[in-house]
């Protein structure tokens, strides 16, 4: 049985600040819940959770490798695709 941890959507925002350094707003994550795009969710009644594992690689996903310029991040961009 696997320990996953799940948090509140006022909670999201702080764990991928703390953990990832990416800075989202609440609002943003409520919107991208709506519109798609954000990270993987459940819900408990109402509320909806985000499991950390969900948000690391949603983080992940979004976050480039380390590059020296821009021409470079886009080369890296063109690669991926």
């Amino acid at each position: 049985m696997s320990d996953r941890t799940l948090l509140r959507r006022f909670e999201a925002p702080i764990y991928l600040k703390e953990k990832h350094g990416v800075v989202i707003a609440t609002a943003t994550l409520a919107k991208l819940a709506t519109n798609g795009g954000g990270p993987v969710m459940t819900y408990m009644g109402r509320f909806p959770f985000y499991g950390t594992d969900d948000l690391d690689a949603w983080a992940a996903e979004r976050i480039s490798p380390p590059c020296r310029s821009t021409s470079e991040r886009k080369a890296l961009a063109a690669s991926d695709s």
